[in-house]
């Protein structure tokens, strides 16, 4: 099985994974700029297609529509209501690039274009227009990062089966650039102190309004980093960073403040699908014991296919 989980490289994938990151921002605000906003932003985000990411179709102006990311065809791939069907390559050089292509795309299909032209979560992040540095876009790390996505994907679906309290689809975070599924305990939390560079705080303070447990899988993006699997609670509760979870690569990471498995020990490993759900499970015992969730009433068996 590990066969089919493809290497992520740091110094080569990094370069690609940061424009991806950055054009999933300016499809993501799409839909924050064009549809009616839902509980916790979960309305914006992108969510895994056999050929990459895509966001849920925007309904504006009389037309209907939806944005791709493609890593098959690398290209943002257009749908719209009508039949037609159009493609932006991604590789045009920069950011500046692609943003001011893709708002010509929409228009030559008389379609909305406009969207918030910063991006958010990025520290000192500079503006889709003015961003012109030159930007390397590889095909085959973006094939290895869908290949990593479509081994993971299932595997937290299979997680999320095994709850029945309120909890987040299986979606990907443009801001951060993360796979997700967050679990809730169904009881409200204190007041998220805020602080993420570039979003409001009250986005923040929504997305955490109530007890979470949040488990998912970052590549790296704008930032260059190793890829990692990743656990944490909202609030933490008493003696959370110092439980005994599994596997043995896991480690409780303080500047980040979650628990952290690095993909490559999930690749390497014999049974990787086992390595990942024993980190899934065991960090969600941990958190949802120590704060005393009521698991009884929120969790069930997989019901089989």
């Amino acid at each position: 099985m590990s066969e089919r989980w493809p290497e992520l490289n740091v110094k080569r994938d990094s370069p690609t994974f940061a424009l991806l990151h950055l054009a999933s921002q300016m499809l993501g605000k799409m839909r924050v700029a064009h549809s009616t906003w839902v509980n916790h932003g979960w309305h914006v985000t992108l969510h895994p297609v056999p050929e990459g990411l895509a966001i849920e179709p925007i309904i504006a102006g009389g037309a209907s529509f939806s944005l791709t990311l493609d890593l098959t065809r690398h290209a943002i791939i257009l749908h719209v209501g009508d039949g037609e069907v159009d493609q932006l390559p991604l590789d045009l050089g920069s950011v500046a690039a692609l943003h001011r292509n893709l708002i010509m795309m929409l228009e030559s299909h008389g379609l909305p274009s406009n969207f918030n032209g910063k991006p958010n979560e990025i520290a000192d992040a500079m503006p889709f227009a003015e961003d012109i540095a030159p930007r390397e876009y590889r095909p085959d790390s973006a094939e290895r990062l869908l290949g990593a996505l479509s081994c993971i994907e299932p595997i937290f679906e299979r997680f999320r089966a095994c709850f029945v309290g309120k909890s987040s689809p299986v979606h990907f975070f443009w801001g951060s650039f993360d796979l997700a599924v967050t679990r809730f305990s169904g009881r409200v939390a204190p007041p998220h102190p805020g602080g993420v560079p570039g979003l409001p705080d009250r986005i923040t303070r929504e997305a955490y309004s109530h007890e979470v447990s949040s488990a998912g899988f970052w590549p790296g993006g704008v930032v260059a980093a190793e890829p990692i699997f990743y656990s944490y609670a909202y609030p933490e509760p008493d003696g959370f960073r110092t439980s005994r979870v599994l596997p043995a690569a896991a480690r409780f990471d303080a500047d980040l403040g979650e628990f952290v498995l690095p993909y490559s020990a999930v690749r390497s490993a014999a049974d990787p699908e086992a390595e990942l759900l024993s980190f899934l499970h065991s960090t969600y015992d941990a958190a949802a014991d120590l704060a005393g969730w009521d698991r009884e009433a929120l969790e069930r068996l997989p019901i089989a296919p």
